[in-house]
């Protein structure tokens, strides 16, 4: 691979000696290249694609749909990746999106369905690729399988480069400190890889790296953040103790100097069955409900939002302002 002549990209650490877990790549996958009959095997998948029993994942793999159906978005571009990865030579480095669904770094919207490598050896895989220009240098990257990842850090610089939402977001969801295994890189490892990078966007990706917090628990709580700064309103301390009858509780926004906690309310809790632990989604809305009102009896005020309020920014600043919260920025047009 072509480095700049800056060291041996062989030396990267590799990715599964550290606590960061790559996806695990679906069993059961059908790939047109393994069959012995190809045209059978062609009749076969066309045929089971149209029942809706297979999906495709990429250019002559597919999954089974039940279990490509249980698998969170970032999961399947991950899944994507892996196949990509089964047909490229070996030496490829993954990038950006791609990079970020491996290492289990999450964003908002959808996933893409091209691959993203920013370099690649000659032969193997022409499928659907995004390449891109930047090559990483060694300490940029991880070893993976035959292959590279970009570090976390190195990932969320060429996020950034793209979106500043997308970056910070990025930023968090890497730094972010109740992770299992724990944070994927560090403040001062993200703003060393910000130091390095030279392009046009050196400015926003500065923003995004020193804005990124270890704190956010969810990309919406992340959204938020930036959408609450952008707004005029004080930036807040995230994910703050509270001391309650049942217990310790943490509030999403905390604004000490106003006394005012700030919830967003998303919907998973009351409906993915791994955050309901067991629970009805009738018990998880009573059990936010008394959080919520032993929260209250400890703060002067308390604002809730959901996703709606992200995507009409107009009226998180009705409901932050509403509940007391003063913003240096005038109201936004809806």
């Amino acid at each position: 691979m072509a480095r700049d002549g800056v060291g041996d990209p062989r030396s990267a650490p590799r990715l599964g000696d550290m606590t960061w877990l790559a996806a695990p790549p679906l069993d059961s996958i059908v790939r047109r290249g393994d069959a012995i009959d190809p045209a059978a095997e062609d009749r076969r998948i066309r045929r089971l694609v149209k029942a809706g029993a297979l999906v495709r994942i990429v250019r002559g793999s597919y999954a089974p749909a039940e279990a490509w159906h249980r698998l969170t978005p970032m999961a399947r571009h991950a899944q994507r990746v892996w196949e990509a990865a089964a047909r490229m030579s070996p030496g490829a480095v993954f990038s950006h999106h791609s990079a970020a669904a491996i290492l289990g770094m999450d964003r908002i919207g959808h996933w893409p369905t091209r691959i993203d490598v920013s370099d690649e050896p000659s032969g193997g895989y022409s499928g659907n690729i995004s390449r891109h220009r930047r090559a990483a240098a060694p300490h940029e990257v991880l070893r993976w399988q035959d292959h590279f990842v970009t570090t976390a850090a190195r990932t969320v610089i060429d996020l950034a480069a793209k979106d500043y939402l997308g970056g910070v977001i990025a930023g968090d969801q890497a730094l972010w400190i109740r992770r299992a295994g724990g944070a994927l890189t560090s403040s001062a490892d993200l703003m060393r890889a910000a130091a390095e990078y030279d392009g046009r966007s050196s400015t926003r990706v500065g923003r995004a790296a020193r804005f990124a917090r270890p704190g956010a628990d969810s990309v919406r709580e992340s959204h938020s953040r930036v959408l609450i700064v952008a707004l005029g309103f004080p930036e807040p301390e995230l994910q703050h103790p509270f001391e309650v009858p049942s217990g310790r509780v943490y509030s999403d926004f905390w604004w000490p100097e106003h006394r005012h906690a700030g919830e967003f309310d998303g919907t998973g809790k009351y409906l993915d069955p791994h955050l309901l632990r067991g629970r009805t989604p009738q018990q998880a809305l009573l059990a936010e409900k008394d959080r919520g009102d032993a929260l209250r009896r400890q703060v002067r005020a308390l604002s809730r939002w959901r996703t709606p309020a992200l995507e009409r920014p107009s009226q998180l600043y009705d409901i932050l302002q509403g509940d007391g919260l003063p913003a240096a920025r005038p109201r936004p047009a809806r």
